[in-house]
């Protein structure tokens, strides 16, 4: 997903230099982007409210079904009603702007209470729980993530920016309670955490049109993972 032939940036809504690119005179250091993470910003700060209406115009194409394929940054940037450098000064591409659009939705990484594995456990499967819930009840995400699939580039880059940070978060409490000796020690922390976070990522991604996310579900399989997994005497 590029920039189209012919495109050519418009002069700037929140006042930058305009331009096809990143700002004038801030180069991106090598590995910026999706895939290697976000690059310094320079030059003057971002506009919330033209960041949120660039979301709102790209949310409001999607929700009246214009596909991926046909999201061209022009298009997104007069639905807003900015300059696309206001667009590429944010984003080198539309594969950024839209994982940065479903970080925006996503909601924020749990705070752990920290008082047991147990506890940190619950605490990062309930917000899977409640995750599963927000995408069956936003049809955005619904149409965002049953598209993205069909592009590599920004379904690697979303599972990059936003599972994995989220998935060694999970990691770490399992290790925590492998060394306070909540959890055997003599297995694979990556296998403990699949046993944990299978059954939620089963019901919201291969049975999403069920109703089994109820509340308590996040303590029972957390309880019955772990009482399998007891450090044997």
């Amino acid at each position: 997903m590029s920039l189209q032939n012919g495109e050519t940036p418009a002069p700037d809504a929140d006042g930058g230099v305009p331009g096809g690119g990143p700002e004038a005179g801030a180069a991106t250091p090598p590995g910026g982007g999706p895939s290697g993470g976000p690059a310094p910003r320079r030059g003057r700060p971002r506009s919330e409210a033209v960041d949120q209406a660039i979301f709102e115009a790209v949310g409001g194409l999607l929700d009246d079904g214009v596909p991926l394929t046909e999201l061209s940054i022009e298009r997104i940037a007069r639905t807003a009603g900015v300059g696309k450098a206001a667009i590429y000064r944010r984003w080198s591409g539309k594969e950024d702007l839209f994982v940065d659009l479903l970080r925006s939705l996503e909601p924020p990484d749990p705070v752990l209470p920290g008082t047991s594995a147990r506890d940190d456990l619950v605490a990062l499967l309930e917000a899977l729980r409640q995750r599963g819930l927000a995408k069956r009840s936003s049809a955005l995400l619904h149409t965002v993530f049953s598209q993205m699939r069909l592009y590599p580039k920004l379904w690697d880059a979303y599972q990059l920016t936003v599972i994995e940070p989220r998935r060694r978060i999970g990691l770490d409490a399992v290790r925590r309670g492998m060394a306070e000796g909540e959890i055997r020690d003599d297995l694979d922390a990556e296998f403990v955490n699949d046993l944990l976070v299978g059954p939620l990522l089963l019901r919201t991604v291969i049975r999403p049109d069920s109703s089994d996310l109820e509340p308590g579900l996040a303590e029972r399989v957390v309880d019955t993972v772990l009482d399998g997994l007891h450090p044997r005497t």
